[in-house]
């Protein structure tokens, strides 16, 4: 009895640890390539894109943050809950919230690219606040080679 307890406890704690796994933290120049060469983000834009992602979600995609007006922001990109829809594909951008969360970026970048050119970088309020200033963007070429 106590062994089949103690099989069950670890199944539930590896459980739990695997469902928190499911995100991950980049390093600045990791992203800005994956981004580049796996997502086609614009070469352009992309100093624009990192700048604002440091300070939307600090680079990670598990990050859920709740606004003053009850809506959530998911993901890496912080892309709000009317661009996805909880438990089901739907929303603008037709796509789980879920889904903005892994490491897996491909719903969550297109539905930020599409995001971008309907609104610009003007709708996310990290990039308003720190990196409109072109000055205040980093630079990938000098800092990652890119």
């Amino acid at each position: 009895m106590r062994s089949a307890v103690l099989a069950l406890f670890y199944v539930g704690l590896w459980l739990s640890l695997g469902a928190q796994v499911l995100g991950k933290r980049y390093m600045r120049c990791e992203l800005a390539r994956k981004l580049l060469e796996q997502h086609s983000f614009e070469r352009s834009l992309l100093s624009n894109w990192i700048c604002l992602l440091e300070h939307e979600s600090d680079l990670d995609t598990a990050k859920v943050t709740s606004n003053p007006n009850g809506s959530r922001n998911y993901g890496l990109f912080q892309i709000n809950g009317r661009y996805c829809q909880e438990s089901r594909r739907g929303g603008v951008c037709n796509v789980k919230c879920e889904d903005l969360l892994d490491e897996n970026l491909r719903e969550s970048a297109a539905c930020a690219k599409r995001i971008q050119a309907s609104d610009g970088f003007r709708h996310w309020n990290g990039w308003q606040r720190f990196c409109r200033n072109s000055q205040n963007l980093p630079n990938l070429k000098l800092i990652c080679g890119i």
